[in-house]
Order: C-alpha cells, then sequence, then structure tokens
C-alpha cells in the first residue's frame, strides 16, 4: 500500500506560479509512472501531467504545454508539478495518482493510488 499526499496548492493571482509536490509513503514504487490530475466543479478529471517510471517520458495536456513541468526525485519518494502563468482555468483540485499500467496510460481507471488532493485557485 502507497499512500500519495500532495503539498503546495494555493490562491495566486493570473500571470503567477505555484510548486505542488506529491510525497509517497513509505516509497514511491519504482516501476509506476506519476500523474498529476484536475477537476474543477461541474468538469471531469483531467490528467494535467504524466511521467513514465524511469522519468525520460513526460506528457502534457494541450492546456498546460509550456507553462507546467513535472519531475520527481524518486529517491526522496516526490513527485512535483511546477506551474507558471497560471490562468484563472487552471483553478482546480490538484491530485497526484500513481499507475502499474503501461505508460502512458492515463484513464483514472488505471491508477492503483491517489492522493487526496490539493486546492488550486487562480484570481482574474
Amino acid at each position: 500500500q502507497v499512500m500519495l499526499v500532495e503539498s503546495g496548492g494555493g490562491s495566486v493571482p493570473a500571470g503567477g506560479s505555484l510548486r505542488l509536490s506529491c510525497r509517497a509513503s513509505p516509497s514511491m514504487a519504482t516501476t509506476y509512472s506519476m500523474t498529476w490530475f484536475r477537476q474543477s466543479p461541474g468538469k471531469g478529471r483531467e490528467a494535467v501531467a504524466s511521467i513514465s517510471f524511469d522519468g525520460l517520458g513526460t506528457l502534457y495536456a494541450d492546456s498546460v504545454k509550456g507553462r507546467f513541468t513535472i519531475f520527481d526525485e524518486r529517491a526522496k519518494n516526490m513527485l512535483y508539478l511546477d506551474m507558471d502563468n497560471l490562468k484563472p482555468e487552471d483553478s482546480a483540485m490538484y491530485t497526484c495518482a500513481s499507475s502499474g499500467r503501461v505508460w502512458p496510460s492515463l484513464s483514472p481507471s488505471d491508477f492503483t493510488y491517489w492522493g487526496q488532493g490539493t486546492q488550486v485557485t487562480v484570481s482574474s
């Protein structure tokens, strides 16, 4: 069993930046990929950014390309999401999740472990 705990959310003005963190306990499975999802009220869950288990591959939703960066420090059991030039439409609950499926697999049903989420609010 792996527990994922996110942190780093908050309220920022448009154009601002945030770094989200996700800590895996007791450890981040070496063969599992990691993905950040987001969901806002009335909308479905969206895969925002994903990283392969070996860190060599990354994927981004078109809406965040060039603004968000996903990376990990597996030795520290940490996953991050740097978010720059934030827009009001980025406001959502951001959740990290891990999957043992072949990467990339971005369907929520492919993910085994989920965090509780951290709220990001971007004001215009």
